[in-house]
């Protein structure tokens, strides 16, 4: 199949990519937008409260003015801050995670970039913004944040393992590491989608992610309790605004993988519905994840940082290494 990005670099071609571009950054912060609002409504409700209701119709203008606010505060930057770094860290936090979007396909033909190696270069970007909190933390000549983006540094790359290692199974299966053939092989029944397979493999993976992600119950580097804020407690404005967008565009991404690696992506669950156009499926999917996401927010208490790392590395690396095998074991009995 031929593509346009196959094409020659022209002029053409260079502004496809940059109205490709704006159009990314434009729907991820739409989403951000109105995500952050219904989580807001969503553990309101589960909680027994109303949620955001005043500004705007339903509240629905509450997140645009939580921004505008964020948009007009002082930016201030500590005096004996490293002002260089404490500048670069916000965006160098941010640039990565909009990259990732690049790869992922919503459809057979609606992709931006067609990439063979497609989780591989998201682990690659996402590990950047690693860097990025650590170098903000550290730059803010603050022992809090210094404490909290080491705790985040630690936190990050121990779960990368077993989510690197979670998605394995799933390659073996589908032979390639392109996530268009992962969805291709799934098929349109959902029964032979990943999630039951590789049902260990899903579970590490979901778990993982949401350390990934820093979110509760996986939240220590933003322990209020314990750090003040974390890595960004002195960071104001727009600045605190990019760290802030950096987590739910990875939250827009982690949803999108999860629902391309184990839910069959925009395949219908059964061939009688084929006739719904597969984006529909994709969102329909990736919608069920990002509520799940909320739902576990206000579900779980935050764990202890000796719990934290103990079950990245005494629980879910054995038990990934153990669904590699399995997987191996019966695609050699069975194939």
């Amino acid at each position: 199949m031929q593509h346009f990005w196959d094409d020659p670099l022209s002029w053409k071609t260079a502004g496809i990519f940059a109205a490709g571009a704006v159009g990314v950054l434009a729907f991820a912060i739409l989403f951000v937008t109105y995500a952050i609002y219904f989580e807001r409504k969503v553990i309101g409700w589960m909680q027994y409260r109303v949620g955001p209701n005043r500004t705007g119709p339903f509240g629905l203008l509450q997140s645009v003015a939580d921004v505008a606010k964020l948009l007009l505060k002082e930016d201030t930057i500590p005096a004996k801050a490293d002002r260089g770094l404490f500048i670069l860290a916000p965006v160098l936090a941010f640039v990565p995670s909009f990259t990732v979007l690049a790869f992922i396909p919503y459809n057979e033909k609606l992709q931006f970039a067609d990439l063979n190696v497609g989780f591989l270069y998201y682990v690659a970007l996402s590990g950047i913004t690693t860097i990025a909190i650590v170098v903000g933390g550290w730059a803010s000549n603050n022992k809090y944040s210094l404490l909290g983006g080491m705790r985040s540094a630690a936190q990050m790359i121990s779960y990368e393992v077993p989510l690197v290692m979670s998605v394995v199974g799933c390659v073996m299966m589908a032979g390639s590491l392109n996530l268009r053939d992962i969805v291709v092989y799934q098929g349109d029944q959902f029964w032979h989608w990943n999630f039951l397979p590789q049902i260990i493999g899903f579970g590490i993976f979901i778990i993982a992610a949401i350390s990934e992600l820093n979110r509760t119950p996986f939240d220590l580097p933003e322990a209020e309790s314990e750090l003040v804020a974390g890595y960004h407690v002195e960071y104001s404005g727009f600045r605190f605004a990019f760290f802030m967008l950096t987590e739910y565009v990875y939250v827009y991404a982690i949803a999108c993988l999860t629902t391309l690696l184990f839910l069959g992506g925009w395949n219908a669950p059964l061939p009688q519905l084929d006739f719904i156009p597969g984006i529909i499926w994709f969102f329909l999917k990736f919608a069920v994840i990002v509520f799940c996401l909320f739902w576990i927010r206000a579900t779980f208490p935050r764990l202890r940082v000796d719990q934290l790392m103990g079950l990245a590395w005494k629980v879910l690396l054995p038990l990934a290494i153990l669904n590699i095998f399995l997987t191996a074991l019966g695609i050699e009995l069975i194939g």
